[in-house]
């Protein structure tokens, strides 16, 4: 699928099938987070990844479009992320906990 002036794309077997920018790895959930959450501006996000500010914003377009799925689909990372970290704990912040005497 390609989508939003061909700046936007979905490959089985890459990133899971999430909406991307075409040609790269990152997906529109990283573009919304870096964007929404991070405050990053466009130029900032299409000067991190040398991205073109179109795919930026073709990147905000397909979400605004797709929002429930793409909301869907940052917090069900969101929790693998959480989960994740309950399973496996930092050793360096329990040592630093440990000397802290917290």
């Amino acid at each position: 699928m390609n989508e939003h002036g061909g700046h936007v794309e979905s490959t089985e077997g890459v990133r899971g099938g999430k909406p991307r920018i075409a040609g790269t790895r990152i997906t529109v959930a990283d573009v919304v987070v870096m964007y929404l959450r991070l405050g990053q501006s466009v130029e900032e996000i299409a000067g991190k990844f040398q991205l073109p500010p179109a795919a930026v914003h073709a990147a905000m377009a397909h979400y605004y479009d797709h929002k429930a799925d793409i909301e869907r689909q940052i917090a069900e990372d969101d929790a693998f992320v959480e989960a994740f970290q309950r399973a496996n704990p930092s050793r360096l912040r329990e040592r630093l906990r440990e000397l802290s005497g917290a």
